[in-house]
Protein backbone atom coordinates (compact mmCIF):
# COMPACT_ATOMS: atom_id res chain seq x y z
CA UNK A 1 0.00 0.00 0.00
CA UNK A 2 1.61 3.22 -0.97
CA UNK A 3 1.65 5.96 1.48
CA UNK A 4 -1.08 8.12 -0.18
CA UNK A 5 -3.20 5.31 -0.10
CA UNK A 6 -2.61 4.65 3.97
CA UNK A 7 -3.05 9.08 4.46
CA UNK A 8 -6.65 8.71 2.64
CA UNK A 9 -7.66 5.31 4.23
CA UNK A 10 -6.61 7.51 7.84
CA UNK A 11 -8.57 10.46 6.59
CA UNK A 12 -11.73 8.27 6.01
CA UNK A 13 -11.32 6.58 9.51
CA UNK A 14 -11.15 9.97 11.19
CA UNK A 15 -14.07 11.42 9.07
CA UNK A 16 -16.24 8.59 10.03
CA UNK A 17 -15.18 9.18 13.31
CA UNK A 18 -16.92 12.15 13.88
CA UNK A 19 -19.39 11.97 16.74
CA UNK A 20 -22.04 13.81 14.80
CA UNK A 21 -24.78 11.78 16.41
CA UNK A 22 -23.08 12.91 20.05
CA UNK A 23 -22.63 16.41 18.88
CA UNK A 24 -25.93 17.28 17.93
CA UNK A 25 -27.62 15.51 21.13
CA UNK A 26 -24.99 17.54 23.05
CA UNK A 27 -26.65 20.72 21.63
CA UNK A 28 -30.14 19.72 22.62
CA UNK A 29 -28.55 19.27 26.67
CA UNK A 30 -28.30 15.12 25.65
CA UNK A 31 -25.94 12.99 26.24
CA UNK A 32 -27.26 9.83 23.87
CA UNK A 33 -24.47 7.50 25.78
CA UNK A 34 -26.39 7.55 28.83
CA UNK A 35 -30.32 7.72 28.03
CA UNK A 36 -32.39 5.49 25.27
CA UNK A 37 -30.31 2.56 24.06
CA UNK A 38 -26.79 4.37 25.02
CA UNK A 39 -26.01 4.00 20.84
CA UNK A 40 -24.90 6.98 19.21
CA UNK A 41 -26.53 6.75 16.23
CA UNK A 42 -29.61 8.60 14.68
CA UNK A 43 -32.28 6.47 16.13
CA UNK A 44 -31.38 7.09 19.62
CA UNK A 45 -30.91 11.05 19.20
CA UNK A 46 -34.39 11.10 17.84
CA UNK A 47 -35.75 9.17 20.38
CA UNK A 48 -33.89 11.19 23.00
CA UNK A 49 -33.40 14.53 21.36
CA UNK A 50 -36.74 14.31 19.10
CA UNK A 51 -37.03 14.24 15.58
CA UNK A 52 -35.19 17.22 14.25
CA UNK A 53 -32.20 16.16 15.96
CA UNK A 54 -32.36 12.57 14.96
CA UNK A 55 -32.63 13.58 10.99
CA UNK A 56 -30.17 16.20 11.18
CA UNK A 57 -27.78 13.60 13.07
CA UNK A 58 -28.69 10.66 9.97
CA UNK A 59 -28.01 13.87 7.12
CA UNK A 60 -24.40 14.35 9.25
CA UNK A 61 -23.84 11.19 9.26
CA UNK A 62 -24.55 9.98 5.72
CA UNK A 63 -22.82 12.84 4.57
CA UNK A 64 -19.29 11.99 6.55
CA UNK A 65 -19.69 8.74 4.73
CA UNK A 66 -20.46 10.03 1.50
CA UNK A 67 -17.32 12.59 2.18
CA UNK A 68 -14.83 9.58 2.59
CA UNK A 69 -15.63 7.85 -0.47
CA UNK A 70 -15.61 11.03 -2.44
CA UNK A 71 -12.36 12.45 -1.73
CA UNK A 72 -11.03 8.79 -1.96
CA UNK A 73 -12.29 8.50 -5.50
CA UNK A 74 -11.11 12.01 -6.46
CA UNK A 75 -7.08 11.00 -5.43
CA UNK A 76 -7.42 7.67 -6.39
CA UNK A 77 -10.29 6.81 -8.70
CA UNK A 78 -9.13 3.91 -10.03
CA UNK A 79 -8.39 0.25 -8.10
CA UNK A 80 -9.72 -1.16 -4.06
CA UNK A 81 -9.24 2.42 -2.21
CA UNK A 82 -12.36 4.76 -2.90
CA UNK A 83 -14.25 0.73 -1.48
CA UNK A 84 -11.77 0.23 1.31
CA UNK A 85 -12.09 4.04 2.35
CA UNK A 86 -15.90 3.74 2.49
CA UNK A 87 -15.65 0.60 4.70
CA UNK A 88 -12.66 2.46 6.57
CA UNK A 89 -15.40 5.70 7.37
CA UNK A 90 -17.87 2.86 8.87
CA UNK A 91 -15.51 1.31 11.24
CA UNK A 92 -14.85 5.27 12.39
CA UNK A 93 -18.30 5.56 13.14
CA UNK A 94 -18.47 2.59 14.92
CA UNK A 95 -15.58 2.08 16.40
CA UNK A 96 -14.46 6.98 16.95
CA UNK A 97 -11.41 7.04 18.36
CA UNK A 98 -13.66 10.05 20.15
CA UNK A 99 -15.19 8.26 22.24
CA UNK A 100 -13.18 5.61 23.34
CA UNK A 101 -14.24 3.01 20.31
CA UNK A 102 -18.06 3.34 21.71
CA UNK A 103 -19.52 4.53 18.03
CA UNK A 104 -23.57 3.27 16.59
CA UNK A 105 -24.22 0.75 14.23
CA UNK A 106 -22.69 2.59 10.81
CA UNK A 107 -26.08 2.20 9.00
CA UNK A 108 -26.50 6.13 7.78
CA UNK A 109 -22.32 6.26 7.50
CA UNK A 110 -22.48 3.02 5.03
CA UNK A 111 -25.38 4.29 3.09
CA UNK A 112 -23.46 7.71 2.54
CA UNK A 113 -20.39 5.92 1.82
CA UNK A 114 -20.99 3.26 -1.05
CA UNK A 115 -23.47 6.23 -2.96
CA UNK A 116 -20.58 7.52 -4.99
CA UNK A 117 -19.53 3.79 -5.67
CA UNK A 118 -23.00 1.97 -6.59
CA UNK A 119 -26.09 4.44 -6.45
CA UNK A 120 -28.20 2.31 -7.64
CA UNK A 121 -27.91 -0.53 -5.04
CA UNK A 122 -27.83 2.37 -2.57
CA UNK A 123 -30.87 3.75 -3.81
CA UNK A 124 -32.33 0.29 -3.49
CA UNK A 125 -31.21 -0.10 0.21
CA UNK A 126 -32.48 3.03 1.55
CA UNK A 127 -35.81 2.28 -0.13
CA UNK A 128 -35.96 -1.38 0.95
CA UNK A 129 -35.50 0.60 4.32
CA UNK A 130 -38.45 3.01 4.15
CA UNK A 131 -40.19 0.41 3.40
CA UNK A 132 -39.54 -1.70 5.93
CA UNK A 133 -39.51 1.05 8.77
CA UNK A 134 -42.85 1.96 7.34
CA UNK A 135 -44.54 -0.82 7.94
CA UNK A 136 -42.81 -2.40 10.97
CA UNK A 137 -41.99 0.62 12.33
CA UNK A 138 -38.71 -1.72 13.59
CA UNK A 139 -35.43 1.04 13.05
CA UNK A 140 -33.18 -2.33 13.61
CA UNK A 141 -35.23 -4.58 10.71
CA UNK A 142 -35.55 -1.54 8.61
CA UNK A 143 -31.26 -1.16 8.84
CA UNK A 144 -30.73 -4.37 8.54
CA UNK A 145 -33.24 -5.11 5.32
CA UNK A 146 -31.67 -1.93 3.15
CA UNK A 147 -28.56 -3.25 3.93
CA UNK A 148 -29.02 -6.38 3.12
CA UNK A 149 -30.45 -5.36 -0.21
CA UNK A 150 -27.53 -2.69 -1.14
CA UNK A 151 -25.17 -5.35 -0.64
CA UNK A 152 -26.89 -8.07 -2.68
CA UNK A 153 -27.72 -5.52 -5.73
CA UNK A 154 -23.85 -5.00 -5.69
CA UNK A 155 -22.90 -8.08 -6.50
CA UNK A 156 -25.92 -8.83 -8.48
CA UNK A 157 -25.22 -5.86 -10.85
CA UNK A 158 -21.90 -6.37 -11.43
CA UNK A 159 -20.38 -3.56 -9.34
CA UNK A 160 -17.08 -3.81 -8.93
CA UNK A 161 -15.39 -7.07 -6.50
CA UNK A 162 -13.99 -4.51 -4.19
CA UNK A 163 -16.92 -1.94 -3.64
CA UNK A 164 -19.30 -5.39 -3.73
CA UNK A 165 -17.19 -7.05 -0.62
CA UNK A 166 -16.81 -3.39 0.87
CA UNK A 167 -20.34 -3.39 0.77
CA UNK A 168 -20.85 -6.52 2.19
CA UNK A 169 -18.53 -6.34 5.00
CA UNK A 170 -19.82 -3.33 5.95
CA UNK A 171 -23.63 -4.93 5.69
CA UNK A 172 -21.96 -7.60 8.00
CA UNK A 173 -20.61 -5.43 10.37
CA UNK A 174 -24.32 -3.60 10.48
CA UNK A 175 -25.89 -6.96 11.53
CA UNK A 176 -23.48 -7.97 14.48
CA UNK A 177 -24.00 -4.39 15.61
CA UNK A 178 -27.88 -4.90 15.56
CA UNK A 179 -27.53 -8.78 17.32
CA UNK A 180 -28.99 -7.25 20.25
CA UNK A 181 -32.09 -5.97 18.69
CA UNK A 182 -32.42 -9.23 16.35
CA UNK A 183 -32.65 -10.94 19.81
CA UNK A 184 -35.43 -8.57 20.82
CA UNK A 185 -36.94 -9.14 17.47
CA UNK A 186 -37.00 -12.77 18.02
CA UNK A 187 -38.06 -12.11 21.94
CA UNK A 188 -41.06 -9.60 21.06
CA UNK A 189 -39.27 -6.90 23.37
CA UNK A 190 -38.00 -4.72 20.50
CA UNK A 191 -39.74 -1.19 20.39
CA UNK A 192 -40.61 0.12 17.85
CA UNK A 193 -40.78 4.01 16.37
CA UNK A 194 -43.13 5.79 17.27
CA UNK A 195 -43.85 4.43 20.91
CA UNK A 196 -42.23 5.02 23.76
CA UNK A 197 -38.35 4.39 23.57
CA UNK A 198 -39.05 3.41 20.02
CA UNK A 199 -36.79 2.38 17.70
CA UNK A 200 -34.77 0.22 19.83
CA UNK A 201 -31.50 0.76 17.50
Amino acid sequence: MTTAAAGILSLSYLLGSIPFSSLVARRRGVDVRQVGSGNVGATNVMRSAGTAAGLAAFALDFLKGMAASSLALRFSPEGPVPAMAALMSVLGHMYPVWLRFRGGKGVATGAGAVLPLAAVPTAAGLLAFAVVLAVTRYASVASITGTVALAALAFVLGYPGSVARAAAASGLLIIWKHRANLKRVAQGTESRIGTKGGGGA
